[in-house]
């Protein structure tokens, strides 16, 4: 008999309690949610705004039908990520659900919002979603944050050297002569110093144009120095033994905290979190044929921060190099022994990671635990 259930006097089959698991699709300015029983039936939806009082209605209405099972939220890193954190400072249980396959939604026959939460949900009871979500209330959500910020100073400070460059190509002669052979830092330096006074000439306003230019670089640069100062205290509060690998810098080791968020307990092994990464070899065999491909997923910040990282190894460290050695003997390229390194230092890396969550709970089996990029 199924759980949940007691047979009355009639012998028919009563339910004591009412187990409900909700499908929630999330967007900018309203989330919808469809509730189900333990057995699959519809119990009702409901449409809230994405404010902290459309959350606390969510869950006394999921109350109100039952007793709160699972939430499976789509976007739990973007659009969900406010009512994620909410439901699990409320000791909810909460996974990550993927869109509808195309297929999916011709089966359910068509697309809007209550359908799509509502394959949420059963996505969620056929055991089929992506696995639990992210928390996003701890160090590693705040170097998320930061890194987005860093990440459009980088780019603004680059172009500003390339405009500081393309000015001085197209500047009056005697201007250019003296700047064309500077490095960039003596170009900001010479060009900050400028007092191009009124612009009354074409030299003037290339000096003008220069000088607002290298202070722009300026500012941009004490501005990054600054994340970058806060991304690596908080780095070293929550990973502090990623940080005495040997290799792993600032920028590598919160491309990989992000990759596994506040609580990389959630992953069930180190091979789920190379798969995460992209390093995990995908089988690729048929037949005869016995072969593994590529994986050109997984999380790509967090496969290019193992690169750089098995590059540096080979660069200095004994025990890759009689590696790389040994595997050139045997054949292999080094693309392929790079790959190989990468999948080796992803075990590395999750064992520094989970080190100081060791006492959480891992998540309950049958359930993938690994997130897409």
């Amino acid at each position: 008999m199924a759980e949940g259930t007691m047979v009355g006097k009639a012998g028919v089959a009563e339910v004591d309690e009412v187990l409900v698991t909700v499908g929630i699709d999330t967007h900018v300015d309203v989330h919808v949610a469809v509730a189900l029983d333990q057995f699959g039936r519809r119990l009702d939806a409901l449409s809230i705004t994405t404010t902290g009082r459309g959350h606390r209605r969510l869950l006394e209405w999921v109350r109100a039908l039952g007793t709160p099972h699972r939430f499976g939220v789509e976007g739990t890193g973007a659009y969900g990520a406010g009512l994620t954190r909410y439901l699990r400072r409320q000791g909810m249980d909460v996974v990550e659900v993927i869109r509808p396959t195309r297929q999916t939604r011709r089966r359910a026959g068509g697309k809007n919002d209550a359908i799509d939460a509502e394959a949420a949900a059963r996505a969620v009871q056929a055991g089929t979603v992506m696995g639990q979500a992210k928390s996003q209330d701890g160090p590693v959500e705040m170097i998320r944050t930061l890194r987005l910020a860093r990440r459009s100073a980088m780019k603004a400070r680059t172009q500003a050297a390339n405009q500081l460059h393309a000015v001085v190509v197209t500047a009056p002669q005697e201007l250019r002569d003296r700047l064309r052979k500077l490095p960039l830092a003596e170009l900001v330096a010479t060009a900050a110093r400028f007092r191009p006074g009124c612009v009354d000439s074409l030299e003037a306003a290339a000096r003008l144009a220069l000088k607002s230019l290298a202070v722009r670089y300026r500012q941009l640069a004490q501005e990054i120095a600054a994340l970058d100062q806060q991304i690596d205290r908080l780095a070293h509060q929550a990973a502090p033994d990623l940080m005495q690998i040997k290799g792993v810098g600032v920028d590598t080791a919160a491309a990989l905290l992000v990759a596994a968020g506040d609580n990389p307990q959630r992953l069930r092994s180190e091979a789920s979190f190379a798969h995460m990464c992209g390093v995990a070899p995908i089988p690729a065999s048929s037949g005869k044929t016995n072969r593994n491909r590529l994986n050109r997923g997984g999380n790509r910040e967090a496969n290019r921060a193992l690169y750089m990282l098995a590059i540096n190894r080979l660069s200095y460290d004994p025990r890759a190099r009689a590696y790389a050695a040994r595997r050139t003997a045997e054949g292999k390229t080094r693309s392929e022994i790079v790959r190989c390194l990468k999948r080796y230092l992803a075990r590395e890396v999750f064992k520094a990671l989970v080190s100081a969550n060791d006492a959480v709970p891992r998540p309950q089996p049958g359930i993938s635990t690994t997130q897409p990029a």
